[in-house]
């Protein structure tokens, strides 16, 4: 961190607002909530910060050379290199919120072209431009059905397929919301969650695929909630979307997701993207800014911020959310990249990843000591039980350059020695004949 204040400075300025020191400034924050003191470490000259991040840099592999066979939220895919040329143009890297459309034309079109995109992709009728990332956007759909019913409804229903981190990341936004009603039932099935709606119900919210990669047809759902009055959201992967049939089609309220496969590095979990798209009726309830299309006193096509329900822009009490960052740059990223593949371009990686997947999937339960868990159709994911430690395993993968898959048991106790494997289009059929070779030699040790 760049500290320009020097200890006289910041006397100074502390005697003028009348503190004697910095602690002051918190005496209104309980001490328990406070942060402890923090050992830095002795300043760095530029020169030396920046060899000591190169040195760390070093030991970021990112992939690289290495076969990547872990997902769960984070996908390996191949990012043409015309994202980076174009995302680092100085017009779009140094542009900022656009707040005055008259110098922002590019920036709101880039924007819009975005929603478009989302809107094809999912089949929904709009959507805002954007959310941090795929778990604050289930969150803001959370967020949007409890302001659609006003506070009447208050119960959300989360599927235990559904990603940990946003299951998480719900129960953070509305732990201290005393009528928030969070339920998560052990199963996952259509059945048992119809069975827990009911009229309190504000959101059911399910994955597709799940987090465990099975390709799940949720029409049944949909029309139990919306016969009992309440929404449902839908967590997608967008690279699935290139080949499944779009959440719209079986009825969804909301469709949300992480937009990091659509040509976003992984980089460490971010930046990242949260896309977000609902029905036309919910508009007004949706956080976010959205961009539109109109035109000017001379008939000339123009695009406007439309619909900012930010607190920045009405009173603060009617604001329907406070983070509504539009992740423009990374919005950009993913809105060249949907348009370099186009409709047949993203099919074909979703169909890459299919195949290859299964192929893997072919390959490793032919080994003595493993077993294919799903029981469902999965897209490019799917989980394996192994004959040993998940841990031993992936360390066994790193010594011969292979990052191996999550292990379950972190996130579900009951799925010991359980790994869900990623396939992606930038495995070749090498690397999967390889990796299922390493975990034969696992089972034979």
């Amino acid at each position: 961190m760049f500290t320009p204040h020097t200890d006289g400075e910041r006397q100074e300025m502390l005697k003028a607002i009348g503190k004697k020191n910095v602690a002051e400034l918190f005496n209104v924050i309980p001490e328990a909530f406070r942060f402890p003191e923090i050992e830095l470490p002795d300043s760095l000259s530029e020169m030396e910060a920046l060899q000591q991040f190169s040195e760390w840099a070093e030991a970021n592999n990112a992939c690289g050379d290495m076969s990547c066979f872990l997902g769960a939220g984070a996908y390996h895919h191949y990012i043409p290199a015309a994202v980076d040329f174009l995302l680092h143009r100085g017009d779009f890297f140094t542009a900022y919120t656009p707040y005055q459309p008259e110098i922002s034309q590019g920036t709101l079109q880039a924007i819009f072209e975005f929603q478009s995109l989302i809107i094809n992709l999912t089949g929904m009728e709009v959507a805002n431009a954007s959310h941090y990332d795929g778990a604050t956007a289930a969150a803001e759909a959370c967020v949007s059905a409890y302001h659609h019913f006003r506070g009447t409804r208050s119960k959300f229903v989360l599927s235990p397929l559904l990603n940990p981190q946003y299951r998480e990341t719900v129960r953070t936004y509305f732990g201290l919301l005393e009528d928030a009603q969070i339920v998560e039932p052990e199963n996952s099935d259509s059945d048992s969650l119809s069975a827990l709606i009911d009229d309190q119900t504000a959101l059911v919210m399910v994955q597709y695929p799940d987090f465990l990669g099975n390709i799940m047809d949720w029409s049944s759902l949909t029309r139990t909630a919306h016969e009992k009055g309440a929404l449902v959201a839908v967590c997608a992967n967008p690279i699935a979307l290139g080949m499944l049939k779009p959440p719209a089609e079986f009825g969804a309220d909301f469709v949300l997701g992480e937009g990091q496969p659509l040509g976003i590095p992984m980089s460490f979990g971010g930046p990242y993207l949260g896309f977000f798209a609902a029905r036309k009726e919910l508009v007004r309830k949706i956080s976010g800014r959205i961009v539109g299309e109109t035109v000017d006193k001379d008939g000339r096509r123009g695009y406007v911020l439309t619909l900012t329900a930010r607190e920045q822009h009405i009173r603060r009490e009617k604001a329907t959310s406070n983070i509504c960052s539009n992740q423009g740059l990374m919005a950009l990223a993913a809105t060249i990249y949907m348009s370099l593949l186009g409709k047949s371009g993203l099919r074909k990686v979703a169909e890459l990843c299919y195949q290859k997947a299964h192929y893997a999937a072919d390959l490793i339960k032919r080994i003595k000591g493993y077993r294919l868990v799903n029981d469902h159709p999965f897209f490019h994911e799917f989980v394996i039980e192994c004959p040993t430690a998940v841990s031993a395993i992936n360390e066994h993968l790193l010594e011969h350059g292979i990052i191996g898959g999550l292990d379950l048991e972190k996130h579900y106790p009951s799925m010991k020695n359980c790994m869900l494997i990623a396939v992606t289009e930038m495995n070749s059929k090498a690397e999967i004949e390889t990796f299922a070779e390493i975990l034969a030699e696992v089972a034979h040790d």
